[in-house]
């Protein structure tokens, strides 16, 4: 099914060129590269409205002497050479300037996103952020390294150009200025028509993108079920809607830049139709309709190029303005103005008072409803119960991914809203139950957890967690890349990598979400050990399904429907009956699946 492009700010959308003044802070700090380029493009252009007067002259002076006419080419040769040293300046600061810009937009908007919490996930694909961050700022690349730069180039070009014509004759050149609003009729008309086409364009490009990255990352489970077809068919389908998108800007851009053209040129000759009877009369010299034709072209050709570059423009400032959208983006759990430090030493008291949650995405069912909870500082705690009971959500809070709608959740006495989030989470390691790989080596993948760890503390982690065995059999080993998300690794050697990130962070609180859920029965138990040794000393939440690796928690918080239905230790528990005795029952008793 094909989806329609996303809206990743809901506000309304310019529909000026001036959003493209949303580039100069990322300009400002290289005014001088920016004055150096503008330097070259009005010797540039000052130097092609000289050329005409060169060719004057020459044509001229066919019946001077040869010595005379000798030094007009020389001057001729010379203002070529400068024009062609001009240029090549400016081309040179204009691309460096383009590419400067845009690596910073790139820096900028990733540096943006890449802190956003999950509310603003929840609403918009990353594929589509990639395509902001890849087309859009081509698109901007394109603008500030040329674009722009012949725009300028081209509008000087005009302005000089018909101020030489009104030298050159008066009369031509006032016959000429009847044709502009005649011009300007397709290119203000049609200009508004193109701007929306464009953006829409955008939109469905980004679309794809977000299609394409969600199937492919889905890979394996999309040839499991056999729907390749059926992902084909909904990429085609949406990349189908670009393209007749991109069509329709084309026609319309198109349809505008022969209009443009034809009506300039059609004004143009019949102008110099009248020169040449002029001419005829002796009310011209041939130099001077030489230079009026040469200038006459130059004009004409720059508001031809003025169409074109009129609908690039449109282009980037649609460009422009998504990604302001982006960079414009409030966090729904911004940190607060002026944050509170955590303690030092931290002690990892947990506590969660009266907390009720709901995700955006299901408003009607409460994930946690009027939760409290108090975790002491170095206490085990294991979260048990069905899917769905709100153990995981817990997690998310603490971490705080998310705000609860009532109620508070703190660390060590202090609100977590009240402290920076970066600041509370240094003092937390975290084993998720779908562990990331990232795509490089297995040293470095271990060393996100401490970026200042040794290679001997990178080893030490790894053999704690029971990865080494595997690491160093690898080609390469610790050194061995490990492909995009991990699909060098099994499902278990994976967590283990996990596991030994989180050892490596030395964190004083310790989150568990399925840690061991990936894990063979041998290797379950190496790593069960490993956990207790790190969990001494630490306040441990451990989320499990099975059982059996949680009896030694020092308390299990059965959860059910949001709610926590019971407490206590394993022993407990089982007398106590209820929901846990049931799923014990279900697991260690022989007829367990």
């Amino acid at each position: 099914m094909a989806r329609s492009p996303k809206v990743i700010a809901d506000r309304p959308t310019t529909r000026r060129i001036g959003a493209l003044r949303a580039l100069w802070p990322f300009v400002r700090p290289y005014r001088l590269l920016l004055a150096g380029a503008l330097a070259a493009l009005l010797v540039t252009a000052g130097i092609s409205l000289v050329l005409p007067v060169a060719v004057r002259r020459i044509v001229d002076g066919f019946d001077l002497g040869a010595r005379l006419l000798d030094q007009y080419f020389v001057a001729a040769l010379g203002i070529a050479a400068l024009l062609a040293m001009g240029t090549a300046l400016r081309y040179a600061l204009v691309t460096r300037l383009g590419e400067r810009v845009v690596a910073d937009i790139r820096r900028a908007v990733f540096g943006r996103v890449i802190g956003l919490s999950p509310t603003f996930y929840e609403r918009v694909m990353t594929g589509e952020i990639i395509s902001r961050i890849t087309t859009d700022t081509t698109l901007i690349l394109s603008v500030i390294g040329s674009t722009v730069s012949l725009a300028l180039r081209q509008m000087l070009v005009a302005a000089g150009g018909m101020a030489m014509l009104l030298l050159t004759s008066a009369k031509l050149t006032g016959l000429m200025l009847l044709i502009v609003p005649v011009v300007l009729v397709p290119i203000i008309g049609l200009g508004r028509r193109l701007r929306g086409l464009s953006r829409e364009n955008q939109d469905w490009i980004a679309a794809s993108a977000g299609s394409a990255s969600e199937s492919l990352l889905a890979a394996q489970t999309v040839q499991a079920f056999t729907a390749e077809d059926a992902m084909r068919a909904a990429f085609a389908e949406v990349t189908e809607r670009s393209f007749a998108s991109a069509a329709r800007r084309i026609r319309v851009r198109a349809v505008m830049t022969a209009a443009v053209i034809l009506l300039i040129f059609s004004g143009v000759i019949g102008v110099l139709w009248i020169g040449a009877r002029d001419v005829r009369a002796g009310a011209m010299s041939v130099g001077e309709l030489v230079q009026f034709v040469i200038y006459s072209i130059m004009v004409a050709g720059s508001v031809g190029a003025l169409s074109e570059i009129w609908g690039e423009l449109q282009r980037a400032a649609g460009a422009t303005e998504r990604l302001g959208e982006l960079l414009a983006t409030e966090d729904a759990l911004a940190d607060p103005p002026a944050p509170l430090p955590l303690p030092r030493p931290v002690r990892g008291q947990i506590d969660l008072a009266d907390v009720t949650f709901r995700y955006p995405s299901r408003p009607d069912a409460a994930a946690l409803d009027d939760v409290t909870l108090a975790i002491r500082p170095g206490e085990t705690v294991a979260l048990v119960g069905p899917s769905g009971a709100g153990k995981t959500t817990i997690v998310q809070m603490i971490l705080r991914f998310w705000d609860p709608a009532s109620g508070s959740v703190s660390i060590d006495g202090i609100d977590l809203w009240r402290m920076a989030r970066a600041d509370f989470r240094r003092a937390i390691a975290l084993v998720p139950q779908d562990p990331v790989i990232f795509a490089a080596t297995a040293r470095e993948n271990i060393r996100f957890g401490n970026p200042d760890a040794t290679d001997a503390q990178v080893e030490a982690a790894a053999r704690a967690a029971n990865a080494h065995d595997f690491l160093a059999a690898l080609p390469g080993g610790y050194d061995a890349p490990l492909g995009e998300r991990g699909v060098m690794l099994s499902g278990g050697q994976r967590q283990r990598i996990a596991i030994a990130r989180a050892m490596l962070r030395d964190a004083p609180i310790l989150l568990l979400d399925e840690a061991t859920s990936a894990l063979d029965a041998q290797s379950e138990r190496l790593v069960q050990d490993a956990i207790d040794a790190l969990a001494q000393g630490r306040t441990t939440i451990i989320i499990a399904h099975r059982l059996a690796t949680v009896k030694k928690a020092g308390r299990i918080i059965v959860m059910d429907g949001g709610r926590i239905v019971q407490q206590g230790t394993h022993d407990e528990l089982v007398a106590e009956g209820g929901l846990y005795a049931r799923l014990a029952r279900l697991q260690f008793t022989d007829g367990a699946a």
